[in-house]
């Protein structure tokens, strides 16, 4: 099932149902933050609709991304990974700083989540001196979560899978992490593609609790890297567990994976800019590559091995506030 939020000019806008392909839509009557909360209700008549639409016995309307929310326009929590060890390990070599870690605790930390942008949305940034960065990932969206779940447990909390652009700025990274107190300015709002999925969506592209999918980014239209999702440290129900080892987690907490990243990324590239500067240090002994300006663009989009849509791309330009 596929699903979606349509601007509605409310704050949580209203769930649509999309059709297998991505071109049709249908109402739900709610909105996807009351279906996460009531799922257990929701979910027989949202895969009717489904069902309607995708046997032709439901006409829909046609898609227009540009008139999609992200799937959560806001949510009560968003809880992001750092589970590619091909990332973490690159970015230790580039910096001289091993990031320690609990045997079995993954990398995690709470962002802002009061506002997830649009796939479409241009994306307003205070400076290009800030080092603006994309960071390509996947992300899940749970029911309630009880404090103490295995990750057994936590698979079927699991309700729809989404792609995350991670925005981030450079330049307050450093000196943010030196506090050990936690992002503020590194992390503006996130944007998501516009399709949530369910996991039996996926089907054989959900394995191991990880999208088995490339990730295919590109900058002002020129291929920047196609890294495969599969390669995750930590699945997404160790993350869920790890999130919930200590608390309940609301429905619609958003978990994301962190830089989708590969060993081999010389050849696959990347999901940031960070870790092609990193590369170019290491192997040129420089960073050549600078960061995001204003009017550039970005892409994001997975797609099956034959070419089906899976969340939609997200197709953003960074702008100057107020433009």
């Amino acid at each position: 099932m596929k699903l979606a939020t349509f601007n509605n000019n409310t704050a949580d806008g209203q769930l649509v149902v999309i059709s297998n392909d991505g071109t049709r839509f249908a109402p739900a009557g709610t909105s996807m933050q009351a279906a996460l909360e009531n799922w257990a209700s929701f979910e027989a008549s949202l895969e009717a609709i489904s069902t309607a639409l995708n046997n032709g016995t439901l006409a829909g309307q046609t898609v227009q991304t540009t008139k999609l929310c992200a799937p959560l326009p806001r949510a009560w929590q968003w809880l992001d990974g750092s589970v590619y060890k091909s990332h973490a390990d690159l970015m230790g070599a580039v910096t001289g700083m091993e990031v320690k870690t609990l045997e079995g605790r993954p990398l995690m930390y709470q962002g802002l989540s009061d506002t997830f942008l649009s796939a479409t949305a241009d994306v307003p940034m205070a400076s290009e001196a800030d080092g603006i960065d994309f960071e390509g990932e996947f992300g899940i969206i749970v029911d309630d979560v009880p404090m103490g779940v295995t990750p057994e447990q936590a698979r079927q909390h699991i309700k729809l899978i989404v792609q995350i652009n991670d925005w981030s700025l450079r330049a307050y990274s450093g000196p943010e992490i030196s506090t050990g107190f936690g992002w503020i300015h590194a992390k503006p709002p996130c944007s998501v593609a516009p399709f949530a999925v369910t996991p039996e969506e996926l089907g054989e592209h959900w394995e191991n609790c990880q999208v088995q999918l490339r990730l295919n980014i590109e900058w002002n239209g020129k291929k920047f890297g196609h890294a495969h999702g599969g390669h995750m440290q930590y699945g997404f129900d160790e993350l869920v567990a790890h999130a919930a080892r200590t608390r309940n987690l609301v429905a619609g907490t958003v978990i994301g994976s962190g830089t989708v990243s590969n060993y081999e990324y010389r050849e696959v590239g990347s999901s940031c800019i960070a870790e092609r500067r990193g590369i170019e240090l290491l192997d040129q002994g420089e960073a050549k590559t600078g960061f995001m300006h204003y009017g550039d663009t970005v892409r994001m989009e997975a797609r099956t091995p034959d070419d089906q849509v899976v969340f939609g791309a997200i197709e953003q330009k960074v702008t100057q506030p107020g433009s």
